[in-house]
């Protein structure tokens, strides 16, 4: 350790280059800790602090900006090429549902037996989804054949921005009516 260090108070104020036992002291006194920012620097930087409240105050920041991060999961919904229109509208259903929550979703089409010479079937309920869904989703990947299921990606479309301006624009007319 150097015999003198570069010392910043507990406001982080400049308090000059100052010998190592006078910075403990100060430290002892102010009832705070000595904590080393640079080593490397010449002379080495350090900074008055409690450190326990500095940790606790770092793990909050951390926390907090954990619980504001948005997890997007990928859902999956199984499709096969004889899907009636029950379970058609049921799956639609929740598919909608997931990508209001705002997640991506992976639609499969598995293909059993001699469906897979059919894919034409397949390709059609696909673009079926797509064409309902056109107005909110965005397709990350188009039908694409993986062995005896055909896959397609969707995301949420950023309509949610767009669908906030009219509502703005219809509340301006009637409140200057009012």
């Amino acid at each position: 350790m150097a015999p003198e260090v570069r010392l910043s108070g507990p406001e982080n104020e400049p308090l000059g280059v100052v010998s190592l036992m006078e910075a403990l002291r100060m430290a002892g006194e102010l009832d705070v800790d000595l904590v080393e920012i640079a080593a490397t620097a010449n002379p080495p930087v350090c900074r008055l602090m409690d450190y326990g409240k500095f940790k606790y105050q770092e793990q909050k920041r951390a926390a907090e900006a954990k619980a504001k991060q948005t997890v997007i999961e990928i859902k999956e919904v199984k499709f096969r090429p004889g899907t009636d229109d029950g379970d058609y509208n049921i799956k639609m259903r929740n598919i909608r549902r997931f990508l209001a929550d705002g997640d991506k979703c992976k639609i499969t089409l598995r293909f059993r037996g001699r469906e897979i010479t059919h894919q034409e079937l397949g390709l059609a309920l696909l673009n079926r989804i797509r064409d309902e869904l056109a107005d909110t989703i965005l397709i990350e990947q188009f039908p694409k054949l993986e062995g005896r299921q055909m896959i397609m990606m969707i995301a949420p479309g950023k309509k949610k921005p767009a669908a906030a301006k009219p509502a703005a624009s219809e509340s301006t007319p009637s409140g200057s009516a009012a």
